[in-house]
């Protein structure tokens, strides 16, 4: 039982981390954050929703600058205020921003948000047993070979569920007569938008590649035309 306490100290620090984080993160958005009140994008909403049967999706604005979309850990999708503002400016188009939107909705559907806790901990623990190993033959260097290898892993199960947020993205708007042409003209815009210059190594990046998400939509396309035909 001793040999395990550290794992199972690594387990519960990673879960109250996870746990503190999220209710902050919680009041921030309560105490910085409005309903999306537009017209375009609310009828777009409203297709989606009627897609899958829901009442309403609703939207929140994150009041700060950087471009991003979120789905928080209790359900609620937001796109911060900077992206809105990309939007009226007329550099995003509505069906692009409702991509975003889809794509949240996408990681809350499919358990992205309350999964992070378990890949939190998960990892955290792993990053105790390699640190434990290693350290017995590479002194000193160990915990640096740990946290890489945890990055990595981090990264790998981050990319995964791009993917499938993506995938499920297209599968709504097309559903709801809107069409994956938004989603795919605004993963071209993204490293613009975001002001993003030298990317990470691929393996490292918590985003998959632009083309390769491009790629993967029109592979699930071309699928489920033949599915169809």
């Amino acid at each position: 039982m001793i040999k395990f306490t550290p794992i199972l100290l690594a387990v519960l620090y990673g879960l109250l981390m996870y746990f503190f984080s999220s209710r902050r993160l919680r009041a921030d958005l309560d105490e910085h954050s409005t309903l999306l009140d537009d017209p375009e994008l609310s009828d777009m909403t409203k297709r989606m929703a009627d897609a899958i049967g829901l009442h309403r999706i609703k939207v929140h604005i994150y009041e700060i600058d950087p471009i991003n979309g979120l789905a928080a850990p209790d359900g609620r999708i937001f796109i911060t205020r900077g992206f809105f503002q990309k939007y009226k400016d007329g550099e995003v188009s509505a069906d692009e921003l409702a991509s975003v939107i889809a794509h949240e909705l996408g990681h809350v559907a499919l358990g992205h948000s309350r999964r992070r806790m378990i890949d939190f901990s998960g990892q955290n623990a792993l990053r105790m047993v390699i640190i434990m190993v290693l350290g017995r033959f590479l002194p000193g260097i160990g915990v640096y070979i740990a946290n890489m290898l945890t990055a990595l892993l981090a990264a790998r199960l981050s990319r995964s569920d791009e993917y499938e947020a993506d995938q499920y993205a297209s599968a709504l708007l097309t559903k709801a007569g809107i069409g994956t042409a938004g989603q795919k003209s605004l993963f071209l815009k993204l490293d613009k938008l975001t002001g993003a210059g030298g990317r990470p190594l691929a393996w490292m990046a918590s985003h998959p590649k632009t083309s390769e998400r491009i790629a993967a939509i029109e592979k699930n396309e071309a699928s489920w035309e033949n599915g169809i035909s």
